[in-house]
This record gives C-alpha cells, structure tokens and sequence, in this order.
C-alpha cells in the first residue's frame, strides 16, 4: 500500500474540535486513507453519501435525529458529502452540539461542497486536498532507483493509485478513469446541459497543452459560445480534472496578461483521452507533456507541504517565455523544462532585467526530483 502524505498530517489535527475536510478527484484514494485514519482512533461511523437511503435520512436531519445516528461513536465518516444537500448544516450541528465527536469528510468535487461547507463551518474545519500519487509518493513506495527507471511510463500512464497497482492493465483501467465516472459529479450538475461537451472540449484541451489557450477559438472549434466555454472550464477545474495558470504580468508593458495555459491534473488521463499512449521518443508533444507532469507535481509537493506561492507562466508580446513561474515570499523563481536539455539555456534577458533579483533554473531529467519531491 502507498503511503500517503497527509497522513500524518491529518492524524496531527485529531481531536482538536474541527471537522477534516478531505477534497480531491475520484480514484485518488481519500475513503482508503480516511478509513484508514478513523481505523486508528477505535470504532467508527461510516455514513455512504452515495447511498439513496442515507441522503435521504441526513439531508434534513435534525439534532435528535443526527444524535440516534452517531449514537456512542466518537469518529464519524461522512464520505463523498458533496451528494448531501444542505450537508454544512449538518456538519455544523454535529460540530456545535457533539464536541466530543471527531467529523471526517471526503468530497469528490468542490462545485457544491465548499459553497456548503464555507460558511456553516468557518473557523470548525481543517481543509485538504488529495492528488493522484505524487512524485515523492512513488518514490518512497518504488524506491529511488526503481521510480527513475519508470519516470516514462508514470509520464505515460500517470498517477493514480489504480494504475500504479494494475501494472500491464494501464490502458483498460485509463479508459474507465477517463470516461464518465471522473467527473459524474459534472454529469449531473444543473449547469450542464451538453454533456457530450465535456469530452469534445477535454480532447481539445489535450491537444492545447502548454500552449496559451483561446477561449474564443476553442468555442468556435466547438460551435458554442464562449461564455459556455468559460463556464465548462470553471466546472472542470472544481472537478479537480485540470487547472489552469495565469500570465505573469508586472513591470513591462508588452508582458501577455489575459491568456491562460491548461493543464492536467493527471498525464495519464490526458493521454487517456486521445487515445495516445506512444513512447516519448516518437511522440510530437513530448515537451509539453513533460511540462504538464512537472507542474503538475509541483503542485502537490506545493499543496503537500504546505508552501504558499503564486503560480504563473511568462510570455510577452514578441514571444519571449518561461515556462512557470512561482512568487514566494516576494521573490520570483522561474523555471524552464527541459525533455532532452540544450547543453546551455539562457533565460530571457528581458525578464532577468526586468525582475533583478529573481532566479532562474532549468528543469530536466537530472534534477527534476529535487523540483517535485
């Protein structure tokens, strides 16, 4: 089994009168380490959201009928909340009213969930996001040596838990991840009214990777509106199925600011969705791909331990560009990635003058641990 790294930190915030909120993709493994974490404070109360029955005995569920639910549990395991309505007024009433009593809870999707939760639970909750395997993960399973002589396949296949266990099966167990059930949360929000749309746009997200994608273009790619285009994007992101980056823009005038570049939360179900599982050394979109599962990573090894940084890509007018950018603490660190690295890389002087003070590194297949574990 992977051990996760939230554990611990979860495990550090028990009993400390705040419900744990746990968000994440589906498939990331949050009911297996919530099971696992409320296993280790004695007997526990797992309450299904995706049971019929149960919604229907919580969703106006008063504090009597919620103190014959939980009864002498002390842990109680709301998974996959997001499926019960008014679900923070719940949590509230058990967090007020029954302090002795420790609330776990997993969410699939935050298109519901935080709205709910937000207010009800301000100041009453820890909040937690958990990612598709990380780098540094894998590493601790597979070993040092072991997870770098996979680093192709991982770029190829991905991270989530049930392909890194269903080694030779990684195509079938993509095609099911990236079908439907990734974002069956979407399926049946009321702002999706063409669902075929989700995965028309997705494919054509995939082939954008890296690039600063057009809205504009991609509705009239889709024969849509933009204004739907935007609204699907937004749908999708708090589907925790891709993210996106924002340019950087601060002292120079010809610096792009209103563009964005798409990325995956996962290189496996990006390439799940075209269908394209062929090596690096054949393939047209190798570069970007490696820059999705760096940033990617990045992000979870940001999110992990606990760093706090603006996250961006650099480009201006006449197409000088970095990669990624971080701003942390008031500096900027820039970071170019690199597949099959030129023996130099200059980072553009523009930018270097522009924000003295800033350093700049190049990513590649030697030092990438170090940037994502």
């Amino acid at each position: 089994m992977i051990t996760r790294l939230l554990e611990e930190k979860i495990l550090s915030k028990l009993n400390s009168g705040k419900a744990i909120i746990l968000l994440g993709p589906r498939q990331t493994g949050k009911t297996t380490l919530l099971e696992k974490i409320a296993g280790q404070t004695g007997k526990y109360l797992l309450i299904d959201c995706d049971d019929s029955m149960v919604r229907s005995q919580m969703e106006n569920a008063n504090t009597e009928d919620i103190r014959r639910i939980i009864g002498n549990h002390k842990t109680v395991f709301f998974d996959e909340a997001q499926r019960i309505k008014n679900i923070g007024l719940v949590l509230k009433i058990i967090t007020d009213k029954f302090k002795d009593v420790q609330l776990l809870v997993s969410g699939s999707s935050s298109l519901d969930l935080l709205s709910e939760i937000n207010e009800p639970l301000t100041g009453r909750k820890w909040e937690y996001y958990l990612y598709p395997i990380s780098w540094a993960e894998f590493s601790i399973y597979a070993g040092q040596l072991k997870s770098i002589q996979q680093l192709e396949t991982r770029i190829l296949f991905g991270m989530y838990p049930e392909v890194i266990n269903k080694q030779g099966n990684e195509r079938e167990t993509l095609r099911q991840l990236s079908g439907s059930f990734l974002y069956k949360d979407l399926l049946s929000y009321q702002g999706i009214r063409k669902p075929d749309l989700l995965e028309k746009l997705l494919r054509a997200v995939a082939l954008q990777t890296g690039s600063e994608v057009s809205y504009s273009e991609l509705a009239s790619l889709l024969q849509v509106d933009r204004k739907t285009i935007i609204t699907y994007l937004d749908l999708l992101e708090k589907a925790f199925v891709i993210f996106r980056l924002q340019a950087f823009s601060g002292n120079l005038r010809n610096e792009i600011t209103s563009t964005r570049k798409i990325y995956f939360y996962d290189t496996g179900i990006r390439n799940a969705l075209l269908a394209n599982f062929n090596p690096l050394n054949i393939r047209q979109d190798t570069g970007a791909l490696w820059e999705n599962f760096l940033i990617s990573e990045r992000m979870k090894h940001l999110h992990y331990n606990g760093i706090w940084a603006n996250c961006f890509f650099w480009r201006t007018k006449d197409r000088q560009e970095i990669d990624y950018l971080e701003e942390r603490e008031g500096k900027l660190y820039a970071f170019e990635f690199k597949w099959n690295p030129v023996k130099k890389h200059r980072f553009p002087v523009t930018f270097l003058n522009a924000y003295p003070g800033s350093s700049a590194e190049l990513i590649s297949q030697d030092n990438f641990s170090d940037f994502i574990s």
